[in-house]
């Protein structure tokens, strides 16, 4: 058993994200263990773009409220205690509602040397109000 150092948190790249969010490293294995562990931070608005992951992503809500999303429209929303499995080459997009802050522990497995995320196109301004709607419906559910 180790206590393993504290990593410097980092402010996400406008390449994957919109709006402010900064990460958290928490953990990345060494082999054999795959896991890759990130506290992430989401200002209010700020959301990640299109992405996916190649073995899959546990998405574990720490404080706030937010949303994750999938291309054939599906919003779930997040708040702390929630977790969201979002399975392996599946595209989706998660973050804060607007007025909101939202904190998630991200959790995903690595394969192998290669980058287990592929980034794709920022979520659109049309595409955010449409989740924006949909999760004000389910917290007033």
């Amino acid at each position: 058993m180790e206590k393993l150092p504290v990593k410097d948190t980092f402010k996400g790249p406008g390449s994957w994200f919109t709006g402010d969010v900064y990460g958290s490293p928490i953990y990345s294995g060494t082999d054999p263990s795959r896991m890759s562990a990130t506290l992430v931070r989401f200002t209010p608005g700020a959301r990640t773009h299109w992405h996916r992951h190649a073995l899959g992503q546990c998405l574990h809500g720490t404080d706030g409220t937010g949303v994750v999303v999938t291309r054939d429209g599906t919003v779930i929303t997040i708040t702390a205690g929630d977790t969201v499995w979002t399975p392996g080459g599946e595209d989706h997009w998660h973050g804060a509602l607007e007025g909101r802050m939202m904190c998630h522990l991200a959790m995903l497995e690595r394969d192998g040397e290669t980058d287990p995320t592929t980034w794709l196109e920022p979520v659109d301004d049309a595409e955010y109000a449409r989740a924006m709607s949909i999760a004000a419906v389910q917290l007033t559910d």
